[in-house]
């Protein structure tokens, strides 16, 4: 939760008046590599929902993460609605391990009811650009992708591509924030 692309995210977020509530999966607090199992993970993300939820009574939610953590909220969603939220956002879904092109992670999202955002390098190895296009446009109107050029899984450009990641992350957090006030108006 202290890395420092979350923290950006965060900070950026906060700058778009997007409050944020970052927390540690256990495998992570603990320093281990291995990550939880998905039930474990599951439970992790109906609690920093509950925590949010609680802090900030009445306010429109949304949840997701970054890979690992959007994958888990994702399930956590589809296998039953966490209370409250609106909306999940993806910051670079992986799709499939890299090098293994596949749709198998992505089964769940056909249960999931509420708009989500996809932010996705087309770089990312682990999401084959014509799998995560193929996907989103599978569930329709309630995903809504947006494709980085030239970024890779964590967001880092090459120089050759004329940009900087700073820049990068502005144009993502601009776009999380349009999204996020086109699903929660009216709440």
């Amino acid at each position: 939760m202290t890395h420092k692309f979350m923290e950006a995210v965060a900070q950026g977020l906060a700058a778009r008046h997007l409050a944020t509530l970052r927390y540690q999966f256990p495998y992570m607090e603990q320093g281990k590599k291995r990550p939880d199992t998905p039930a474990v993970a599951h439970a992790t993300v109906r609690a920093a929902v509950a925590a949010a939820a609680q802090r900030q009574p009445g306010l429109p939610l949304i949840a997701g993460g970054k890979s690992f953590g959007g994958r888990m909220t994702s399930q956590a969603q589809a296998q039953e609605p966490l209370p409250g939220v609106r909306g999940l956002c993806f910051f670079g879904f992986p799709l499939h391990p890299a090098g293994k092109p596949g749709t198998d992670r992505a089964a769940h999202l056909s249960s999931v009811s509420i708009p989500m955002l996809f932010l996705q390098g087309t770089r990312d190895a682990l999401a084959e650009v014509s799998l995560i296009t193929s996907i989103t446009a599978s569930l329709g109107s309630r995903a809504t992708l947006n494709l980085i050029a030239d970024a890779d899984h964590s967001f880092h450009v090459p120089a050759k591509s004329g940009r900087k990641d700073a820049q990068v992350l502005e144009e993502m957090l601009d776009e999380v924030a349009a999204w996020t006030a086109r699903i929660t108006r009216g709440a």
